[in-house]
């Protein structure tokens, strides 16, 4: 299961606000706070499932590991180019 770290660390590497991401997401704000917040606060499955995809829409790879879990954002060939 992604881990509040996790979304929050996405949202750091794409430069998101929870506003954005509420937005790209179509959840509503209270919404991913609790999702993000430390307290481990109850929340939806889809709200959880709508937030990771788009997240990973916009290049989060989630990691899940026996050292841990963690993030990465993939650009595309397009976007890795020098403009």
């Amino acid at each position: 299961m992604t881990t509040s770290r996790q979304v929050r660390a996405a949202r750091a590497l794409l430069n998101w606000t929870q506003e954005m991401l509420a937005d790209e997401a179509l959840v509503a704000l209270t919404a991913l706070k609790r999702l993000e917040s430390e307290n481990k606060l109850p929340v939806r499955e889809d709200t959880r499932h709508q937030v990771v995809k788009a997240l990973e829409d916009a290049g989060i790879v989630f990691l899940d590991s026996e050292r841990g879990e963690g993030v990465m954002l993939v650009r595309g060939e397009a976007e890795k180019s020098p403009k």
